[in-house]
């Protein structure tokens, strides 16, 4: 079975990280969001990918090379104009058709069951399948409609609490009959939400939701973010934590210098390359970036510290992300 990662948006709200690598790129517990869900893929046995890409597509396609060292086959499509959700996958008809195939974005955080999805799909025998997450605050979402059987009935835009008909959020990720292609125009933008499921449902052509329990978060803003990150630290969600365990909850990656007089108070993972001072304290949930130097006294609590930072002696981060611009001549040192 084929896969489509979505991967072309410019993540805006996002930003400023999204000025640096694109959204799918921006790291968790120091390894790009999309490598972890390379690495779901890869667990349920669904290795030939295709990406689509835009903003900083150079940023992925350096990263993930033909996908041999992550353990799957990857291929690209370039947009040079974004083609939207439905466009972007119709663009790909070529790979994708004549069998069943999954669809996902790749910058959430999830380490959702798609052998369970891809089941519950089967049995249904309908066009399409969303995965979708029960949430408390279905105003951040796009929420889904269901009737007692999962047949999807409509839909709400980021409705507030109270006029929320469903906390049913979509997740992003799509089990597809290749009849779908049947549904999305060539050569032109077409959007899932907006235009290709309403569509469906005027026609009257059923298509239903598997709804998950395990965790999904999307990394839309500097709050989830920050969220996922942290939720991964403290094994939230299933994800690879890279480096070595040296005590509980204490991750070192590769060769890194922590004084003696350093306080680590896990959960807290040093990237590699990193130099920390003496006086320096670590209090998790924390993850370092490869490449940082942190000097003496500083108090990091509840943070991110971005790849190559400089923390200057005596500083404080208390619950918030830290890193630094660069110059194109200090990016080529």
């Amino acid at each position: 079975m084929k896969v489509m990662i979505m991967a072309a948006g410019k993540g805006t709200r996002l930003h400023p990280i999204t000025d640096l690598v694109p959204k799918p790129m921006a790291p968790i517990v120091n390894r790009p969001a999309l490598f972890h869900i390379i690495g779901l893929l890869r667990r349920h046995g669904l290795v030939d990918i295709i990406l689509n890409l835009h903003h900083l597509p150079e940023v992925i396609t350096g990263y993930f090379g033909d996908g041999g060292q992550v353990g799957v086959n990857l291929s690209y499509s370039f947009e040079p104009e974004l083609m939207g959700t439905a466009g972007g996958v119709k663009n790909n008809q070529s790979f994708l058709d004549g069998d069943t195939f999954v669809v996902m974005s790749g910058d959430a955080v999830t380490d959702i069951d798609l052998t369970g999805l891809i089941a519950a799909h089967k049995r249904e025998g309908s066009i399409a399948t969303l995965a979708v997450k029960e949430v408390a605050n279905p105003s951040l979402y796009g929420v889904v409609l269901a009737d007692d059987d999962g047949r999807v009935v409509g839909f709400q835009e980021k409705p507030s609490l109270e006029e929320a008909r469903s906390h049913l959020c979509n997740c992003g990720i799509y089990v597809f009959e290749p009849e779908i292609f049947d549904q999305i125009p060539a050569g032109q933008f077409d959007d899932f939400g907006s235009r290709l499921f309403p569509d469906l449902l005027r026609e009257h052509i059923p298509f239903h939701i598997h709804p998950t329990g395990r965790y999904w978060n999307d990394v839309g803003n500097l709050t989830e973010f920050m969220r996922s990150n942290v939720d991964a630290l403290s094994r939230r969600v299933e994800v690879e934590i890279p480096g070595a365990e040296v005590r509980p909850g204490f991750w070192i990656e590769g060769e890194s210098a922590i004084d003696d007089g350093v306080l680590v108070e896990p959960p807290v993972l040093v990237g590699r390359s990193c130099k920390i001072s003496e006086g320096a304290v670590l209090e998790g949930p924390l993850v370092v970036g490869d490449g940082c130097r942190i000097e003496e006294g500083c108090h990091l609590v509840n943070g991110v510290v971005l790849p190559n930072s400089l923390v200057p002696e005596g500083s404080i981060l208390v619950g918030g992300v830290l890193g630094q611009r660069f110059t194109a001549r200090e990016r080529g040192r």
